[in-house]
């Protein structure tokens, strides 16, 4: 009973083997998962996307630079404000009455009460 087994077994290997001798290769053509139009899309798409990414970029960089210069002018500003003030408080300092008085004595002029005239507008 093995022998039957055994020649059945073989019987079956040499079919098989003959079986793929016999079959002819099947040539695998390679379906594409794209058209040429999808891809070309695909392409488009993504090279537009690119660019958006790109402009998006250069924009926030030059909104950067004009707030940076917005920072730097307003610190001028600020700084030509402080100067100014400055400025103010030295002429509200020299143009009091005592100081002109004593420049005036010291080129000479004499203060008198009755050569003082009032002026009114």
């Amino acid at each position: 009973m093995s022998n039957l087994a055994r020649k059945m077994q073989e019987e079956q290997q040499l079919q098989q083997q003959t079986q793929q001798i016999q079959a002819p290769k099947k040539i695998k053509s390679r379906k594409s998962w794209l058209s040429p139009g999808e891809k070309i899309l695909g392409l488009a798409f993504t090279g537009i996307v690119c660019f958006g990414a790109v402009q998006m970029v250069s924009n926030q960089a030059a909104i950067y630079e004009v707030n940076k210069e917005i920072q730097q002018t307003e610190r001028a500003i600020q700084n030509q404000t402080k100067v100014n003030g400055d400025l103010e408080m030295q002429v509200s300092e020299l143009s009091t009455y005592e100081r002109i008085k004593a420049k005036a004595e010291e080129m000479g002029l004499k203060f008198s009460g009755n050569n003082v005239k009032v002026v009114e507008d």
